[in-house]
């Protein structure tokens, strides 16, 4: 649970760290914030678990090597494989559990994870009234203040313009000493009260046929502005508008995967339905009820014996034709590329249910052996050891999961060769810690090394 929570919160900062400028000056509540948080926290299970997995296993069974516990345990006739079996359950029960979560929570997660981010990060920004600088953010509305209070609320020498309508060119000129703006209460309208000032409006004429205009000049102590701040308040988009395979469980998945080999294949008889009628030249029947079927081959001088204007009729023709009919197969296939893309992105989330528990019970079968190997606990080495390991398992499974997007590996295979790789890696590092292996020893192999040198320094004098 220590090694989970250290995981989490290192990948919570790096969250905060790629999305702070989207989240800062908006004007967003603490719990908005603290929801896309828990959020973003249960959709980083899926790298964290396999980590954290990897880096306890280490330091539990480090911590036995240095503290000579092991060797306790071997010297009463207990094999290292057998000391293993209490993990072993514990991590089983927890890859059945990660299994569910990816199924159950995790879509559900990524749902309300991605609507929310997506809404802030479309929100704009916070309103705020800066010194010296027109403010345009309130539509309609243009504001320049000369100084402000430190409170942030009372404001001088005071310039707003505003446009009465969509409608109306005109716009009214605002002039006043002083200000003091302040929020309503329901937090969708920013109210200034202004102070001793001039309202410059111009209005049209009494009738139609009057092309003139009226200037009118109001001198006012005091006067209330209130501004629409509406288009600042964040507004949720339905979760139903967000349907990527991310956000789909074992079923969804399945019947998504259906819906869209159904569309390919429908996409397959259409296309020879649009071609066909391009080979009127030619009749080709069906089901010929001749068994020796003659091709009549079309004579090669078919255009000399035309003259040159309509040699360039025909020629324009098959062209206009052909262009025609290249782009509309163009589109389609890339309509086809889009449906397979779609596909390989199901496949991928598919494989992912089942990827995360077998990744948790790979990496602990390598940070098991590895940590009685090392004989090291706490947060030094295994830390570094830990992030090794798990660096190859997640650069070879993001190699593996862009090749099958890409077409170039099958979805099975793309997305457990990281399992693949490791697996064979634990068995070999448990072989040797049941054996008491010295693969860490530094003096072993400068003995090693000594050895080589020795023979070879021997055959070379003799």
């Amino acid at each position: 649970m220590v090694t989970f929570c250290i995981v989490m919160f290192v990948l919570l900062m790096l969250f905060l760290f790629k999305y702070i400028d989207d989240l800062i000056g908006k004007g967003f509540e603490w719990y908005i914030i603290m929801e896309l948080m828990v959020y973003a926290s249960a959709t980083n299970v899926a790298m964290a678990l396999p980590l954290s997995v990897l880096l306890s296993s280490i330091m539990t069974y480090g911590s036995l090597g240095e503290n000579y516990e092991l060797v306790a345990i071997k010297s009463a006739g207990i094999s290292l494989s057998r000391a293993l079996y209490p993990m072993i359950i514990v991590v089983t029960m927890l890859s059945i559990g990660a299994f569910f979560f990816s199924d159950y929570m995790l879509p559900v997660a990524n749902m309300k994870y991605f609507s929310l981010l997506y809404d802030a990060r479309k929100q704009k920004t916070a309103f705020l009234i800066n010194e010296n600088v027109f403010n345009n953010s309130v539509p309609g509305y243009s504001i320049r203040v000369k100084h402000k209070d430190p409170d942030g609320q009372t404001l001088h020498d005071i310039m707003l313009y505003q446009k009465p309508s969509l409608q109306s060119n005109n716009i009214d000129v605002t002039l006043a000493q002083e200000g003091v703006m302040y929020r309503s209460p329901d937090n969708k309208s920013l109210i200034i009260r202004l102070r001793n000032g001039i309202l410059y409006q111009e209005t049209p004429g009494d009738n139609y046929s009057d092309i003139r205009q009226r200037l009118t000049r109001f001198r006012f102590k005091e006067r209330v502005s209130k501004l629409d701040l509406s288009s600042f308040q964040m507004t949720r988009t339905p979760e139903s508008q967000f349907n990527a395979p991310q956000m789909m469980d074992l079923k969804l998945l399945t019947k998504s995967q259906d819906s869209l080999y159904g569309l390919i294949n429908l996409g397959f008889s259409r296309n020879y339905d649009l071609i066909s009628p391009s080979f009127r030249y030619f009749a080709i029947p069906l089901k010929p009820h001749t068994k020796n079927l003659k091709y009549n081959k079309g004579r090669a001088d078919y255009l000399a014996g035309l003259d040159h204007i309509k040699q360039i009729s025909v020629i324009n023709n098959a062209l206009s034709e052909a262009r025609a009919m290249k782009e509309q197969v163009k589109i389609r296939a890339g309509r086809y590329d889009e449906l397979i893309l779609d596909v390989r992105h199901h496949q991928v989330e598919y494989q992912k249910k089942f990827t995360l528990s077998a990744a948790c019970l790979a990496l602990f079968l390598i940070g098991a052996p590895l940590g009685a190997i090392i004989r090291k606990g706490g947060l030094g080495l295994p830390v570094v050891v830990a992030v090794v390991f798990f660096l190859i398992y997640y650069i070879i499974s993001t190699i593996g999961e862009k090749f099958v997007k890409d077409g170039d590996l099958t979805p099975f295979i793309g997305m457990w060769i990281a399992i693949f790789i490791l697996t064979p890696v634990g068995v070999f590092l448990s072989y040797k810690a049941a054996n008491d292996s010295e693969i860490f020893n530094v003096e072993a192999y400068n003995r090693f090394i000594k050895k080589i040198t020795a023979r070879f320094i021997k055959k070379t004098a003799n």
